[in-house]
């Protein structure tokens, strides 16, 4: 527990943000003058407990960090808080400076707490086209590690490149979502539902999910179509008669033909036949992703996924037998039981296959995976992502002639790292960048489904969700549609 003490909330998400990417996943409790002594007087010498205390006074902040045990850290800065345009970076670093004295320890991304920091050097390439320049002042800003700058810089490079001179803003993108899978993964905390349990129940979700589509296609008639992707859960954990069925349904609702990208997720390679990727390939699907996480069977058994690493295999030569070019594998790093000499391996594996794309995650401990539930009984295998695994997986990236593309954080990662997407020169997910920089709208159907509209020159965004729950969703579709009714009179 951290009992927070502040004398004004002014700076309230930056002191919880940052107090929490040194101390993950623990809870703050914020209490008064009087509390504050009365719990100091009553802890207990090895309590682990901490006490953070911060102070606004005329342009100045104090602020003390304190454990249990009586290890004390303080510090203050003088500026102008209250300015928040010119002076909430300067607290930010006075938090992370003081956490960083407290716990000795120097995190890669440094204060940044924001999920897409690719944004933030894409808008300083505007004004700096210096390499050098852009990095040193990424490091200075927000006190990242060199090599995380070096990243973004990247990233933001290679985006900048596939999005110029392009109007994506007067365009939309369509996802699709099938929230079925083979099993639930130990990690996964996504809208998912085992095949075993809900097969009953296919026929009807489709049959909702398809009025939802057909109300899209009627209300964006007029607005090109830029991509589509069909994600879950595992689109290919349908059965080969319903997969037939949706890309029918979407062919009869969307310009299939002039989009530049249509990708599916068979992330799972237990869920894959010759017959789905056939039905796929004939579909005009370009895209495909098969995510082993792991190369390793004693961490695919364990995290609950049931198929082999022979199956990845197989799966993946499969693809390209039937004529997939564009092949994406997803890995995970820090998976419980897992060292850098497992990523070593997979990476290894993985080099052999050469896939087109190579997408990274950063193990993230979500609030309803079964893996935060039964914590207790994985603790001691959950080591989490090593910025030392990330390296490793640049290295070997760039070994296979990739390039990073798109990168994102999210809350609950450990370490506070990022996931990132690497692609062979001009096989990058455009999706994944379209979704990530917010370029334009993403309209989602589907159970759990969630709608972005983009306004650029607001530089504001609106947001529409499906709920989670498959009867709900079915029950309900018609309410579901009615929220993308009002979402597009905003959007008109």
């Amino acid at each position: 527990m951290i009992y927070l003490l502040q004398n004004s909330r002014e700076y309230d998400y930056d002191v919880r943000a940052i107090a929490l990417t040194f101390f993950e996943r623990t809870k703050i409790k914020e209490i008064s003058e009087r509390q504050w002594s009365e719990t100091m007087m009553e802890i207990l010498p090895d309590s682990s407990d901490l006490f953070l205390h911060i102070t606004y006074s005329d342009k100045h902040i104090d602020g003390e960090v304190r454990s249990g045990d009586g290890k004390s850290t303080k510090s203050s800065v003088d500026c102008d808080y209250l300015d928040h345009e010119h002076h909430r970076n300067d607290v930010s670093r006075f938090l992370y400076r003081l956490f960083s004295k407290f716990t000795g320890r120097i995190l890669p991304w440094g204060m940044l707490t924001g999920i897409r920091p690719t944004k933030i050097m894409m808008n300083w390439m505007e004004e700096e086209k210096d390499p050098d320049t852009l990095e040193k002042r990424f490091v200075d800003t927000y006190l990242t590690d060199i090599q995380k700058a070096s990243l973004c810089r990247r990233v933001a490079e290679r985006e900048r490149e596939i999005l110029a001179d392009y109007p994506y803003e007067k365009e939309y993108s369509l996802y699709v979502g099938i929230p079925f899978c083979p099993t639930t993964c130990l990690y996964c905390s996504f809208t998912s539902f085992p095949v075993s349990r809900f097969r009953d129940r296919m026929g009807a979700y489709l049959e909702a999910l398809y009025k939802e589509m057909a109300y899209v296609a009627d209300a964006y008639r007029e607005k090109p179509l830029t991509s589509i992707y069909v994600g879950g859960g595992t689109p290919t954990a349908l059965d080969e008669r319903s997969l037939h069925s949706l890309m029918d349904k979407i062919h009869q609702l969307f310009p299939v033909e002039s989009v530049r990208e249509f990708t599916v997720e068979a992330g799972r390679p237990d869920s894959i036949t010759e017959e789905k990727f056939r039905i796929l390939r004939e579909a005009g699907v370009g895209r495909v992703s098969i995510n082993p996480q792991t190369m390793h069977q004693e961490t695919l058994d364990l995290i609950g996924r049931n198929h082999t690493v022979e199956q990845t295999r197989e799966a993946f030569a499969l693809a390209r037998r039937t004529g997939f070019d564009v092949i994406n594998m997803d890995i995970i790093t820090g998976l419980p039981g897992e060292d850098i000499n497992h990523i070593r391996s997979t990476l290894r594996e993985i080099f052999d296959m050469k896939p087109d794309n190579l997408t990274v995650h950063s193990l993230a401990i979500k609030r309803a995976a079964n893996l935060n539930i039964e914590m207790e009984k994985y603790h001691s295998l959950v080591k989490g992502t090593t910025n030392e695994m990330l390296r490793l997986v640049d290295q070997v990236c760039m070994d296979m002639g990739m390039e990073p593309y798109y990168m994102y954080r999210q809350k609950n990662i450990p370490g506070n790292f990022e996931n990132i997407g690497y692609s062979v020169p001009g096989k990058e997910g455009l999706y994944n960048i379209l979704i990530m920089e917010e370029k334009q709208d993403i309209i989602a159907c589907g159970a759990g489904a969630s709608t972005k509209y983009v306004f650029p020159a607001e530089n504001r965004i609106e947001r529409t969700e499906n709920v989670k729950n498959i009867d709900h969703y079915i029950q309900r579709i018609e309410e579901m549609i009615q929220r993308k009714a009002f979402g597009d009179k905003i959007w008109q």
